[in-house]
């Protein structure tokens, strides 16, 4: 809809496309949340496919710079130059971290942050979801340069403080994963 909008009414158009975006204010509902108040709470999380699932973690800082550089880009309209139909100015970006992460070793780095281990139920599959989904920057890293900067560590670091000192909870100093 948005391609024809564009190209009846030669209006510049940008869809964009998040992945899987986490760090502080996010939504309460996604995993990487309900897992930090399960697991400082000491309740069960649910891992399904067994922790097998593999999702483009983005925090939200590489979000909004991604976002500043198309909003530069769209307005000089230069993104719309490298289009197949030159006459439509219409692109749909996707944007995230491009490094899909097993689920399992995201609630690891989750728990060596929060110096807790979580009590994971592994659990099949459930229908509808997908094994793997992570984004294919690479339309949008040519048009704009974008390059996301926050390794999952970093971000889940900055994600835990930031809930920690929001919700008047204390990490643990330190953890034993039994891991080496």
């Amino acid at each position: 809809m948005a391609h024809t909008y564009s190209h009846l009414y030669d209006m510049p158009a940008t869809g964009l496309r998040f992945f899987t975006v986490y760090g502080p204010w996010g939504r309460p509902d996604m995993a990487y949340f309900s897992f930090t108040k399960s697991i400082l709470a000491k309740k069960e999380i649910e891992v399904f496919n067994y922790g097998k699932m593999r999702r483009d973690f983005t925090y939200i800082d590489d979000i909004v710079e991604g976002i500043i550089l198309v909003i530069y880009e769209g307005e000089s309209r230069s993104i719309f130059s490298n289009t197949e139909e030159k006459t439509v100015p219409h692109k749909v970006y996707n944007i995230g971290n491009n490094q899909p992460v097993n689920l399992i070793d995201f609630i690891e780095i989750l728990e060596k942050q929060l110096g807790i281990s979580a009590q994971k139920v592994l659990l099949p599959m459930q229908p509808g979801d997908l094994e793997e989904t992570y984004a294919d920057i690479n339309e949008l890293t040519k048009d704009t340069g974008f390059r996301p900067k926050t390794t999952l560590k970093v971000g889940l670091e900055h994600f835990v403080d930031w809930y920690c000192s929001y919700y008047k909870v204390k990490k643990r100093k330190h953890i034993v994963l039994g891991l080496n």
